[in-house]
């Protein structure tokens, strides 16, 4: 009797065993294969929100097909506590695996709407965009002057969306007046700058922040990014610069971003500058005396003229010796690192080709050359006014 009860209870536990072992099976194979989404959605993670609240919504939302396997993989993967707060994008046929990945990886949210407050050289635009989770695109909502017109209706409609998502960018070549003034205008930041930060000191890059966070304390990390993109290519620096200092590479730097707006190009008008300090010669550079005119407050709005090209200033390089006292905008990373390791050339004249780059010569007459070309492209233009000239 004993021996069939034991035969029976060992068949009975080998059934069991056989049965946890298909469910583990099939619940692995839920958590891993592909989810239930035909189309890609947006879902949003309530700030504090528990697991338990987030899986019944995904298995709500079509997301994933239950909620309680769900749960057990995200105890057993160790991020049932790691849910980020902020609206993500699920892909379609996303598994209930990197569904949980997605929620749990952090950093930005990867949908839903965002405010960019965009400080350029000419002007401030605030856009604001929302992902189209059917074709992973942003589409742009609204897009106004902070300074020119009043905000549309549609952007003060979302300000209080709790996952609506805000971001700073500097363009490369603004001045640090320009980025101080224009911050006064970000409606979703508080607090006040109380300086002027040094010129070249911020370095032009995208900075996501939060709503009501300090416009001081954004100042102070764009100061600690371009201190730090700063001492990084100082370290990688050529042999043989005519910089002492970082400073001093900061200012020609600045002087390569004003120049031209062409990435492959900075070497190559970094090269100009270098050879000319390396010879003596005068930078002659019409930002330099653009910035000793208006010290950085708003463009010139026009082309220069012959007496502010003779007239001294300690910006006015066709009168000065070396480099300007302080760089004249914020450089980016590119214009940095080609004054640090600019191109290996002879040229030392430049002038505007008419496309948006530049002609260069290592020779007086081919230099002239140059300018004549460009000075029929300007009488086409109707842009006689300007000068577009290095080395006259």
């Amino acid at each position: 009797m004993w021996r069939s009860l034991a035969s029976n209870a060992l068949t009975l536990f080998i059934v069991l065993l056989i049965v946890v072992s298909g469910l583990l099976a099939w619940g692995r194979e839920q958590y891993r294969g592909p989810g239930p989404l035909a189309d890609a959605i947006c879902f949003r993670v309530e700030r504090g929100a528990s697991l338990s609240a987030v899986s019944r919504a995904l298995q709500e939302q079509g997301a994933i097909t239950d909620a309680r396997i769900f749960r057990i993989g995200a105890d057993y993967s160790d991020r049932a506590n790691d849910l980020k707060f902020g609206s993500y994008l699920l892909p379609p046929k996303s598994s209930m695996r990197d569904v949980l990945a997605a929620l749990t990886a952090g950093g930005q949210s990867t949908c839903g709407r965002e405010v960019n407050f965009q400080i350029g050289v000419a002007r401030a635009q605030v856009i604001m965009r929302e992902l189209d989770p059917t074709t992973n695109r942003y589409v742009e909502v609204v897009k106004f002057d902070p300074k020119a017109e009043a905000a549309p209706q549609a952007y003060v409609d979302v300000q209080n969306e709790p996952d609506l998502r805000f971001r700073v960018t500097l363009a490369e070549g603004v001045t640090s007046w320009q980025v101080v003034e224009e911050l006064k205008r970000a409606d979703f930041m508080t607090g006040d700058i109380t300086e002027v930060p040094a010129e070249g000191s911020l370095a032009p890059d995208s900075y996501e922040v939060e709503k009501g966070s300090d416009r001081a304390a954004l100042i102070g990390r764009m100061v600690a990014a371009q201190t730090s993109i700063l001492a990084e290519l100082w370290a990688e620096r050529a042999e043989g610069l005519p910089y002492e200092t970082p400073e001093e590479a900061l200012i020609m730097a600045s002087i390569v971003e004003k120049e031209t707006g062409i990435a492959d190009e900075r070497p190559q008008v970094a090269s100009v500058f270098v050879n000319r300090l390396d010879r003596g010669m005068r930078l002659q550079t019409d930002p330099t005396v653009i910035y000793g005119i208006t010290l950085g407050k708003e463009p010139l709005g026009r082309g220069l003229r012959q007496s502010e090209l003779r007239r001294e200033t300690p910006y006015n390089t066709y009168v000065i010796d070396g480099l300007p006292p302080t760089p004249i905008a914020n450089p980016g990373r590119l214009s940095i690192q080609a004054a640090l390791n600019p191109a290996d050339t002879n040229f030392v004249f430049f002038v505007a080709d008419g496309t948006g780059g530049h002609a260069f010569a290592e020779t007086l007459e081919e230099h002239n050359r140059n300018v004549a070309e460009w000075r029929k492209i300007e009488a086409q233009q109707g842009n006689a006014g300007e000068t577009g000239v290095q080395g006259e």
